[in-house]
């Protein structure tokens, strides 16, 4: 039963980077206000970071749904899904929800599946 839910995890979560990542390059966002703006606006202004972020999500996204390389997937994508979850927290928080659900699939993966957390959990042992 672990082994199921890993699985429909990993998968949901690398087709939400996939779908997500694309349609970010075929779709122009909705227009932004306040601080959103300013912190996207800064963002753009950089003319690579989204390039950069979104093949990022892309590539560990496509790591997710093909079983390769998921340890270093979910290492990858753990200070992008904390940045998800702290823009949501502090300056828009009504995808709170959503980025709260990405960061515990990404903490469940990492942490506490039997098939990917003995390689992450070496990460923090002490040598």
């Amino acid at each position: 039963m672990q082994n199921k839910i890993q699985l429909v995890v990993r998968i949901l979560l690398g087709a939400l980077f996939v779908f997500g990542g694309v349609a970010f390059f075929f779709t122009t966002p909705p227009p932004l206000t306040g601080d959103m703006a300013t912190f996207f606006n800064g963002l753009t202004a950089s003319k690579y970071f989204f390039i950069l972020l979104k093949g990022t999500e892309i590539l560990c996204g496509l790591f997710l749904l093909s079983g390769f390389f998921v340890p270093l997937a979910l290492v990858i994508l753990a200070p992008i899904v904390l940045n998800i979850l702290m823009v949501h927290a502090i300056l828009e928080p009504s995808g709170l929800v959503t980025a709260v659900v990405i960061a515990v699939a990404v903490t469940f993966l990492a942490f506490f599946s039997p098939s990917y957390s003995p390689s992450i959990k070496r990460l923090f042992v002490a040598k």
